[in-house]
This record gives C-alpha cells, structure tokens and sequence, in this order.
C-alpha cells in the first residue's frame, strides 16, 4: 500500500500553480510530521525539490508576461511590483 504521500510532483498535463503549491504545502506537513521512513522523506524531499522548481518556473514566466503587458513606447519597461500596504503586512 502506498503512502498518501507518495504523489506525483507535478501531474501530467500542465498543473496548475495552485496545485503544486497545495501539493507542496502537503510534502512539507508530511515531512515535519517526522512518521515517514527515511526513503518516504528522501522522496518527499525530491518531490518537493521538483515543485519548487515548477512553481519558479511558472512564477518566471508570469514575470516576463507581466513585463511585456508594461510596454511604453514600444519598449519593455520592466515595472517593479510593489505591494499595497495591506500585502505587505501580511
């Protein structure tokens, strides 16, 4: 019987950047929960090494969209993100 926590890191397809989020938020727990083996960690570990590159990933190329949208003049201006007070204090 396999492990709850012996999912694919990312699902076939194209995730969603929610998902492996979720899915990360969920290695995480089994990991700090410290009931697994040590092989179910090391694969958790892994697992969550690949959806921390995906979401990087995503979050790049978001980056580089958002970029494009903030065009001036018929040049990219790269426009900083500056979150409102209310982000920031959270």
């Amino acid at each position: 019987m396999a492990d709850k926590t012996e999912k694919e890191a990312v699902p076939a397809g194209g995730a969603s950047f929610e998902a492996a989020i979720k899915r990360l938020e969920e290695v995480v727990q089994g990991m700090e929960s410290g009931e697994s083996s040590l092989d179910t960690m090391l694969a958790l570990f892994q697992e969550g090494q690949e959806l921390v590159k995906f979401c990087n990933a995503k979050l790049n190329e978001v980056e580089k969209k958002i970029e494009k949208l903030s065009k001036s003049d018929g040049e990219i201006k790269p426009v900083p993100f500056e979150p409102s007070e209310k982000e920031a204090s959270k």
